[in-house]
């Protein structure tokens, strides 16, 4: 496997969501013919392995094989059943109390990367993703409806001290800012 190959499963690995060849390309400064190929390579040496290459239109994606589903399900269900650890907590009051919020901002917030938590999340249907309006290249995370039902409220507006917590967000966003602009 070319080092390109190895460094677009890397990518997908990383980023744990569809990403288009243009992005790759962007990414990592190369031609988009160039990335087909190295893409063609990763599919191939991905061949009877636990995971696979995923394309869609133009955008490609890893997930786990078919020959896997039984083994995931199982985990799937397992996890389903479990209590939510910290982790999960501490993700899903940051989608509460931010959302829409992309998975980027929740990883610097928490200072570790949040995929495998956003996808219990998503799993157990907490959590709903979404493309992001203003970059098409991104999603971004809100509570889903199933949540706000689970938790008695009509509205994430309504969830306890919103506004107090809206209001230190923003204060803390302002002195960042000022910060900024001094350095």
């Amino acid at each position: 496997m070319t080092n390109l190959s190895n460094q677009i499963e890397a990518l997908l690995f990383w980023k744990s969501e569809p990403v288009s060849l243009k992005e790759l390309s962007k990414m990592l400064s190369v031609e988009e013919e160039k990335i087909s190929e190295a893409i063609l390579e990763l599919e191939k040496s991905l061949e009877n392995r636990g995971i696979v290459l995923v394309k869609k239109d133009e955008s490609v994606y890893l997930a786990t094989s078919s020959e896997s589903s039984e083994l995931i399900k199982k985990i799937t269900k397992e996890e389903e059943s479990a209590e939510l650890g910290k982790a999960s907590l501490e993700t899903l009051s940051i989608v509460l109390y931010k959302s829409p919020i992309r998975r980027s901002d929740i990883d610097y917030i928490r200072g570790v990367n949040s995929s495998f938590i956003l996808r219990n999340l998503l799993v157990r249907g907490l959590v709903d993703k979404k493309t992001d309006p203003k970059d098409s290249r991104t999603f971004v995370y809100s509570p889903s409806f199933e949540l706000l039902a689970h938790l008695g409220i009509t509205e994430v507006a309504k969830l306890p001290d919103f506004e107090k917590v809206q209001t230190e967000i923003q204060a803390f966003r302002e002195q960042k800012e000022k910060n900024n602009q001094t350095q």
